[in-house]
């Protein structure tokens, strides 16, 4: 850390610049001595991006921000308070600690909180910024979280991993064996120190793998914000063989939307298109609740493969609801006549692409009208011309 960077002169100059063209300021140079530019433009880049995704951060003076890579990878203040009340009892340690905005959030349920990071710098900066935010019960320790447990031998209510999906080139993995620690290796020594581990893994990452590789899974928690998949959570529970359960949540702009489920073997019925439309959230997709969300609710599926739902009855559903307004069959070799100039085109269960439809149609982006091209129940491919509710 450069305790110059909390001068109160370079942290003005800091919030002074967060809109300004980064470029540019890097090839006027630094105005301070102790300071170098790239220092000054690394906090400027952190700072803004914390400002929509972790807005406590942004609104404390003297908040010491990491590299690029490390708040990238630091979960929002939303998803970070969700995954807080998801551990219960005393004691949790992440063993994985990085920025620290999960402990803080953390600090919030549980008594003691014990950070792990390996990185001294970043570790330093952890516990600088508990005392900026005035949290007491975060305990910053510069170590690897598995070495650490090892030499306390201590039990915690839970412990907590977000593994390094960086190899040591810096390159991205998601696989849990590529990523550290590996769960698949050191899993069952971790049950030696509690009973709970809590998971976070790559949004990319196949659920049904991840499951046959930690074992124990007893629920698994699929967050998104605004439509977009952000985390994907599995709590472990030493020794549970059980069912496991899916619990999806959207924060979208109107509020949460949450559907949970049982996986079954049941299928739900199906029917060409009725008068309403239903786009289920990304949560409910990734989560891989085809059936379940149509069984559940009450709805048909226009196909098999569609993942689009339809119903005379409107309800309220977790994800984007449309008034059917026309249908029509799509001719691949002749062009099919839409008489739109402009509309938002979703594809599903279609051999074509949005770009190679917009070329072919000449439709342009954006409007008020929805166009879904996708087959239905009679293997039928169609176009739903759609209005928004």
């Amino acid at each position: 850390m450069n305790l110059a960077i909390l001068h109160k002169e370079v942290q003005a100059f800091i919030s002074n610049n967060l809109h300004n063209d980064i470029a540019k300021l890097i090839l006027k140079g630094s105005p301070f001595a102790t300071v170098s530019v790239q220092e000054l433009a690394e906090q400027i880049i952190a700072k803004k991006k914390a400002e929509k995704k972790l807005p406590s951060w942004f609104q404390t003076k003297n908040i010491y921000y990491p590299n690029k890579l490390n708040i990238e990878q630091a979960s929002s203040e939303i998803t970070a308070n969700y995954k807080a009340n998801l551990v219960t009892g005393e004691s949790i340690i992440d063993i994985t600690g990085g920025f620290g905005v999960d402990c803080l959030a953390f600090s919030k349920k549980c008594k003691q909180v014990v950070h792990c990071e390996i990185d001294e710098n970043l570790s330093k900066l952890v516990a600088h910024n508990c005392k900026q935010l005035k949290v007491n019960n975060i305990q910053a320790v510069c170590d690897d979280g598995i070495n650490y447990l090892n030499k306390k031998q201590q039990k915690y209510d839970a412990i907590y991993v977000d593994p390094s999906r960086r190899d040591s080139l810096k390159k991205r993995v998601f696989l849990l064996e590529d990523c550290s620690p590996d769960l698949s290796v050191d899993l069952l020594g971790l049950f030696t120190y509690t009973s709970l581990i809590l998971v976070k893994t790559a949004p990319i990452l196949d659920i049904a793998s991840a499951i046959d590789s930690l074992k124990f899974v007893k629920d698994i928690h699929v967050i998104a914000v605004n439509n977009e998949v952000k985390e994907v959570l599995y709590v472990l529970h030493k020794n549970y063989t059980g069912q496991v359960n899916y619990k999806t949540i959207n924060f979208s702009k109107k509020g949460k939307q949450i559907f949970d489920f049982i996986c079954t073997t049941d299928e739900c019925n199906y029917s060409l298109p009725k008068k309403y439309l239903y786009e289920p959230n990304s949560a409910i997709l990734k989560a891989g609740s085809f059936q379940e969300v149509g069984i559940n609710l009450n709805l048909e599926k226009l196909h098999k493969h569609s993942h689009l739902y339809t119903s005379n009855e409107l309800i309220e559903f977790p994800g984007r609801v449309f008034n059917i307004m026309h249908i029509k069959a799509y001719k691949a070799k002749n062009k099919t006549k839409l008489g739109i100039k402009k509309a938002n085109i979703t594809t599903r269960n279609f051999p074509e692409t949005v770009a190679e439809i917009r070329k072919k149609t000449k439709i342009k982006e954006g409007g008020n009208m929805y166009l879904f091209f996708t087959t239905n129940c009679k293997d039928e491919k169609i176009i739903l011309v759609c209005e928004k509710r």
